[in-house]
């Protein structure tokens, strides 16, 4: 049985943007990005990447992009300078002019000092800003990064952030990244696009994809188990299409505008008699857009 792995995708990205890429495994989102980077002949369709038609002109995209794997390019043992000067030479570029390309990115990704360290000697985090220092040495206008920030450590991701951010701010580049953190996704882009089954499902920025969820999710936490029922009636009457879940002591809801909500909601539960002992109010993520969009959770998947 033939396997659509992309149906139909329509992406557009405007230059200077930090656009994420988003989808479970299975998806088609790394189908998506090879066939962009031109390492996948699309079977049909068509596209313009980097200004340049990817099937009538690959070897004018592969000249004009950059690409960052997610398992890296640089070998462990060559000396990290030596891979950005050989890196360029593929791009026509001579050994001079690479390598004072080279260390004006090694100083801009705050890798002084390492131009010539071997690869296998440096931490997580240097070893992802010398594969994006890789991607960037030809100058290219438009960087593809997949997954740049796995499997580091919170400290080194966040660095790792500023410098993604640098690359538009500082450089102009268009960056296209792909990610299993949302929250990184969300930090970083201006816009989202999220994959399912070979389909684009949602398309925008992330405030305006959290804006769709439908609401703020109240909490609250009873003080006894005969005020439960009371309390899951008076946060219902703030929704005519959600009901109150009730776990325990917590009972819990979707609240359009909940801010705006809460006082009289607690007003009216102090009138009752109704106890409290905690309550909590919790704007929609990137998690719950996901969880909507394809009713699975990206963190799960990942």
């Amino acid at each position: 049985m033939a396997v659509k792995a992309v149906d139909g995708v329509d992406i557009d990205v405007a230059e200077g943007e930090i656009v994420g890429f988003l989808g479970p495994n299975g998806a088609g989102k790394t189908t998506t990005l090879r066939m962009l980077t031109t390492l996948l002949k699309p079977t049909s369709g068509t596209a313009t990447v980097a200004g340049f038609d990817l099937a009538k002109e690959p070897v004018k995209v592969r000249k004009a992009i950059g690409y960052v794997s997610q398992s890296g390019s640089t070998a462990g043992i060559a000396r990290a300078g030596e891979e950005i000067v050989d890196h360029a030479l593929l791009y026509g570029i001579s050994a001079a002019q690479a390598e004072k390309r080279g260390k004006e990115l090694f100083d801009q990704l705050e890798l002084e000092g390492m131009w010539a360290r071997q690869p296998k000697t440096m931490s997580g985090g240097q070893r992802r800003r010398l594969d994006i220092a890789m991607g960037l040495v030809h100058d290219p206008k438009l960087v593809f990064l997949d997954e740049p920030s796995t499997g580091l450590d919170p400290q080194a991701r966040a660095n790792l952030w500023t410098h993604i951010s640098d690359l538009r701010g500082k450089l102009g580049t268009t960056v296209f990244l792909t990610t299993h953190y949302l929250d990184e996704a969300d930090a970083l882009c201006d816009r989202i696009l999220v994959i399912d089954h070979g389909v684009i499902v949602a398309a925008d920025t992330p405030d305006a994809l959290k804006r769709q969820v439908a609401g703020d999710l109240v909490e609250l936490v009873l003080a006894s188990e005969s005020e439960v029922a009371a309390a899951a009636s008076h946060l219902g009457k703030l929704s005519s299409n959600a009901t109150p879940d009730v776990d325990g002591l917590v009972v819990s809801m979707r609240v359009q505008n909940a801010g705006a909500e809460l006082p009289g909601l607690l007003r009216t539960l102090d009138k009752n008699g109704v106890k409290l002992e905690a309550i909590e109010v919790r704007r929609p993520t990137l998690d719950d857009v996901f969880l909507t969009m394809t009713g699975r959770s990206l963190r799960e998947d990942a």
